[in-house]
């Protein structure tokens, strides 16, 4: 059996509001690259809610790497930050302004989840499905039968 390898693209930054948009044109151009164009607003908007989590929590130096993966079909985006403290999912009220990334993320990816990276902090991440480029599409059924 041969494997397709997989591909990785990884971003340090300090995830300051300047740079969270250079961080957006990054892997909309890797995934464009890839060409897993359909993938590119989830992913700008699960990586958007990640590096704002960042900004807003995490400790004063507020540096993080960002790493995307395809690997058998799945994008795994995940951020890595320095702060121990783990993050909850939580039910915001209708006129919150703060406290729905995690449930945006939830609502929107296939899966996703925390984990501890030791004393050097905790690892975000969400996983969106993608089809190969040529991949058959299933045939849409009707809700007639005939």
């Amino acid at each position: 059996m041969i494997s397709e390898p997989s591909r990785h693209c990884t971003v340090e930054l300090q995830a300051l509001p300047s740079r969270i948009g250079k961080v957006r044109r990054i892997i909309s151009a890797q995934l464009r690259h890839w060409h897993l164009d359909p993938l590119i607003e989830l992913a700008e908007l699960g990586v958007t809610e990640l590096l704002t989590n960042v900004h807003r929590h995490a400790g004063p130096d507020k540096k993080c790497t960002v790493e995307i993966e395809l690997l058998l079909e799945r994008l795994t985006v995940s951020v890595h930050d320095h702060d121990p403290r783990m993050p909850e999912l939580r039910a915001a009220a209708p006129f919150d302004t703060c406290g729905r990334g995690l449930a945006m993320i939830a609502a929107v990816s296939e899966t996703w989840g925390v984990r501890p990276e030791g004393d050097c902090g905790k690892v975000v991440w969400f996983t969106l499905p993608a089809l190969p480029p040529h991949a058959p599409q299933a045939p849409a059924r009707s809700a007639f039968a005939g």
